[in-house]
């Protein structure tokens, strides 16, 4: 890949002199920082860059330019470089306008003028959008390739851990691709073996496990201690909050997640109403940013290793992996979170990881390009899901059970969905069964009014379904309500679910020492703020705990 650019826009021959500078002094080595002194002038810059095929990272430009303006130029640089990231540098009068530009074109950031120094105003911005960049435009000379079948539900979850873990890789099918063929008979791979794994480094991986594959990467797998502070299980928001503040305030801390960091938040396209980004951020991204200051402040991270088990051991708790292995800590976190509820429809289950999926990542998104799509879903995460299909699917249909949207979803998103052409709603519909040879090829579906029956063709189904904690490992000890929320706090001394003569703390359940954070927890609020916030809260209370044993 070529040195990447990053393009300044300024008309004031001395502020245009300065900002290149500063860019060049704090940026030179890795990027290639090009002036220019009118939109025109960028214009024709941006034109030889694509013609050159060489990447555009960083567009920053002054709002206030004769002839045209920057939002004007930014607009216009969309067909040049479509996937840069658009700074705007203005005063600030002309904050109404950069905010409006954020959803008219896309605007990344706006930065008041002047930014001096720009250390501490310039450069963390610009750090961020170039890393955002650097992201979704990796140098794919050292992916790791995956070979396998479309509609094979093993070669689903491999390229869905990878693609959670930010491991990039490059996918091939053996039944259209003519180099999957060939790499399939170098490796002399019968089908039983698919997927096969090709890493840069090391052995072919024959249809591995997600926990062999997550050792041939690298990933941690294992404890490196046999006892901390505080042990946490689950990555999502919650579980990534409480790590950080557990870690940064001296605690030994552990995290273990049995898939990748993120949880169900990880998997959204775009979470616009966290408090912070006016623009919004992709789960990946939210979850990136946690990681690194998880690792940041020491704390583990242990992957790929699902907990099956728990057992108050006195004054430790310990935490049990399926197959072998433990953790000991003196305090455990809960923050496993829930998972989409399986639709029960004849032959539906025979179809998962088939054409029928719980969640959608991006790859997901990506491969349903020019197809129908069948959504089932009428909350936030359905509606994100809806609006990032439908930017390679030929059509999303969404079906909804209830009568309208709006007592279920964020009226942000009820304007979104309106506006794509491409989207249709469905209420009061539901999928009553399916059909297909080896994969999804048609649902069934019925009105709950008219009770009229209609069968469409399609390969894709994502589901969106209600929230199912994942608690049956924590056995009879911790208590949880009928749907297997853990009960904290108050509603301990409710149900006379508490022994000891001090009252729980706020997130405590039925077991001293043994909180919960996030939407595991009964009456949480399920949304990623909130979650945060529980994460964090639970250390202070771990922190208390902690003092009186």
């Amino acid at each position: 890949m070529s040195k990447p650019t990053i393009l300044t826009v300024d008309d004031d021959p001395m502020v245009s002199a300065a900002i290149s500078r500063d860019l060049r002094n704090r940026y030179g080595d890795d990027y290639l920082i090009v002036r220019a002194n009118s939109g025109a002038q960028a214009l024709a810059v941006l034109t030889k860059l694509a013609l050159r095929n060489q990447p555009v990272a960083l567009i920053a430009a002054d709002q206030r330019m004769p002839e045209m303006t920057g939002i004007e130029m930014l607009e216009q640089a969309q067909t040049h470089a479509p996937g840069a990231k658009y700074l705007l540098l203005t005063a600030y009068a002309d904050t109404d306008v950069a905010i409006k530009a954020i959803n008219d074109i896309g605007l990344d950031y706006y930065l008041l003028k002047p930014w001096d120094p720009p250390e501490d105003r310039l450069f963390p911005v610009i750090d961020d959008l170039l890393d955002d960049w650097r992201q979704a435009n990796p140098d794919h000379t050292s992916d790791v390739r995956v070979i396998g079948n479309r509609w094979s539900d093993r070669s689903h979850e491999v390229k869905t851990f990878l693609a959670r873990n930010y491991v990039p890789y490059h996918w091939y099918d053996v039944e259209r691709d003519p180099e999957a063929q060939r790499l399939t008979g170098l490796a002399e791979a019968t089908p039983g073996d698919l997927p096969l794994v090709l890493l840069p480094e090391g052995d072919t991986l024959r249809s591995p496990s997600t926990l062999d594959l997550a050792g041939a990467l690298g990933l941690r797998t294992r404890a490196e201690q046999p006892l901390y502070d505080v042990c946490i299980v689950g990555g999502g928001p919650a579980g990534l909050a409480a790590a950080v503040y557990a870690a940064s305030e001296g605690l030994s801390t552990v995290i273990v997640e049995r898939e990748a960091p993120g949880g169900q938040a990880g998997q959204s396209a775009s979470i616009e109403n966290y408090l912070g980004f006016p623009r919004g951020l992709s789960g990946s991204d939210l979850t990136q940013r946690a990681v690194a200051q998880v690792s940041r402040f020491g704390a583990e991270m242990v992957l790929a290793r699902p907990v099956v088990g728990f057992e108050n051991r006195g004054p430790v708790h310990a935490v049990l992996f399926e197959g072998a292995g433990e953790i000991e800590a003196r305090a455990l976190i809960v923050a496993t979170g829930v998972s989409y509820r399986r639709l029960l429809a004849p032959r539906l289950e025979e179809f998962t990881g088939r054409g029928v999926y719980y969640g959608v990542s991006a790859s997901d998104a990506s491969q349903c390009e020019g197809d129908d799509v069948y959504l089932v879903g009428g909350a936030n995460s359905a509606g994100q899901a809806a609006l990032n299909l439908a930017r390679y699917a030929k059509r999303v249909v969404l079906l909804v059970r209830g009568s309208t949207l709006e007592d279920t979803m964020s009226r942000y998103l009820i304007d979104k969905i309106v506006s794509m052409p491409n989207i249709q709603v469905r209420c009061r519909s539901e999928v009553v069964g399916c059909r297909g040879e080896g994969h999804l090829e048609a649902l069934t579906l019925t009105d709950r009014d008219s009770g009229r029956v209609e069968e469409v063709e399609t390969s894709w189904l994502f589901v969106f379904v209600g929230a199912s904690p994942r608690t049956d490992w924590l056995g009879p000890d911790v208590m949880r309500d009928d749907k297997g929320f853990v009960v904290t706090g108050q509603d301990l001394l409710l149900r006379d679910a508490w022994r000891l003569p001090r009252a729980p703390f706020a997130l405590e359940s039925s077991v001293p020492g043994v909180f919960a954070a996030g939407d595991v927890r009964l009456d949480s609020m399920k949304r990623v703020a909130s979650a945060v916030g529980e994460g964090a809260m639970s250390v202070y209370l771990v922190h208390r705990y902690l003092a009186m044993v």
